[in-house]
């Protein structure tokens, strides 16, 4: 058995699955989480009267993340997983067209656009469900690849909007291998774990504690710091601990924070990285908002600029038309979402000011809401959320490995060309974890 020590900054799905196969091989494991509990982005918290948990920020999985259903079964607990078909929808020209309907045909027959677009559309979305081919797609913007190859009318109409409120000014950057990855990966069964995904979670960080890991809670690192012999020195609390390793799977600026002495190169790479933050209001209802059953609701962006555009934020997501409300007491409850860059306005709005911002618009979905519905509400923010791949994003990366000897990154930059996901987050703390073992046993 190995007697190497390493320390993991970050308890989310990454640092866990990280720490799973570290503790299994017999490593001496620290994590350090800054938050009261396990489970980074893809935490949940219980309100009373309901069973389950609630994610903070929204989650699923699609049916094919092999990654974290391979974890799971692992861990004994696939029956635990559940995988129903809900409807996801998309809100145009005033009202709900069904995207997910059980025919795909039916529902491309269904959009308000004209036969020919509707069959460039078609073809377009059929060759990158297709093709794996996404290299080559990464040296063009997702604007102009859909423009050339889905024409003008089915993305101006469809597309261009929901890019615009993903990624607001930076949306006519992105590169077109993100946008193939959304399409090539999902699935119209969308999944959880019985109980939420922090039951899943809180599942990962008790092997890893029966593993011999530790999880130290509320412990923000303070400062890492190399010593002689490539080990590592960590502070947390007035505490230093000394390792052969570190392991960083939060934002890389908090690397860039916790070691400012990283090479110049590597620096300037982290330097570079964009990201968006997200905002998300909950509300738990005593009825129903969207009554046609839609579990999911994007909504168009016609401009950047919240303040300028139709609605505030750009999904409206209605858990409780995917999972049963008697998990939660019977309520109904409903994320209203958006990304933002991580120095605009709704980080600096209090909590009742931008839950009202966002409550105001609810009537458009259904004309008889009103706030007496709202029994209560809760807000959550992250200014690190969303990474943005612009052309060429793999050549922009940094590696995993640091230039340091003992230091890596495993981010959610790091998943491209993949979207940001606890299925890319276990799958990149897995491959973490063996690069540690490759450079401590070789």
């Amino acid at each position: 058995m190995s007697e190497r020590r390493v320390a993991i900054i970050g308890a989310g799905a990454a640092g866990l699955a990280a720490a799973y196969d570290l503790t299994r091989a017999g490593y001496a494991v620290d994590i350090y989480e800054a938050s009261a509990e396990v489970g980074g982005l893809a935490a949940g918290f219980r309100d009373e009267g309901w069973d389950w948990t609630l994610e903070k920020f929204y989650h699923h999985w699609f049916a094919n993340d092999d990654a974290v259903l391979g974890l799971i079964e692992e861990l004994g607990a696939r029956d635990k997983v559940l995988l129903p078909r809900p409807v996801t929808s998309l809100w145009l020209n005033g009202r709900i067209y069904q995207m997910d309907h059980p025919n795909i045909i039916v529902a491309n027959l269904r959009l308000p656009i004209s036969w020919p677009a509707k069959v460039r559309y078609g073809l377009a979305g059929l060759y990158l469900k297709l093709t794996k081919r996404w290299p080559p797609m990464e040296r063009v913007t997702a604007d102009r690849w859909l423009r050339r190859w889905m024409g003008d009318e089915a993305y101006e109409a469809l597309w261009r909007s929901l890019l615009i409120g993903k990624f607001g000014a930076y949306y006519d950057r992105v590169n077109m291998a993100w946008f193939w990855a959304r399409v090539y990966k999902r699935t119209p069964h969308l999944g959880t774990f019985e109980g939420g995904f922090q039951a899943f979670l809180d599942l990962l960080a008790d092997r890893v504690r029966q593993q011999g890991g530790a999880i130290h809670l509320q412990a923000p690192v303070s400062a890492v710091r190399p010593l002689v012999g490539d080990r590592w020195a960590v502070e947390s609390g007035g505490a230093t601990r000394d390792y052969d390793a570190v392991i960083n799977t939060s934002a890389p600026q908090i690397l860039r924070r916790l070691v400012p002495d990283l090479p110049a190169d590597y620096a300037a790479k982290l330097d570079a990285l964009k990201y968006l933050g997200a905002v998300v209001v909950i509300l738990a209802l005593d009825r129903q908002l969207l009554i046609d059953g839609t579990y999911w609701l994007s909504l168009p962006a016609d401009h950047p600029d919240k303040s300028q555009a139709e609605f505030p934020f750009l999904a409206l997501v209605e858990h409780t038309n995917y999972m049963d409300r008697a998990h939660y007491g019977g309520e109904r409850l409903v994320y209203c979402g958006d990304y933002v860059p991580p120095d605009h306005e709704y980080f600096d709005l209090s909590e009742d000011e931008l839950a009202d911002r966002f409550i105001n618009v609810l009537h458009t979905f259904n004309p008889t809401f009103s706030p007496d519905w709202i029994r209560k509400k809760w807000v959550f923010r992250t200014r690190y959320a969303q990474p943005v791949p612009f052309v060429n994003h793999s050549q922009a990366l940094p590696d995993v490995r640091t230039p340091l000897r003992g230091l890596y990154l495993a981010s959610m930059s790091q998943v491209y060309p993949w979207d940001r996901g606890t299925n890319y987050a276990v799958e990149m703390g897995r491959r973490v974890a063996g690069l540690v073992r490759e450079d401590l046993e070789g």
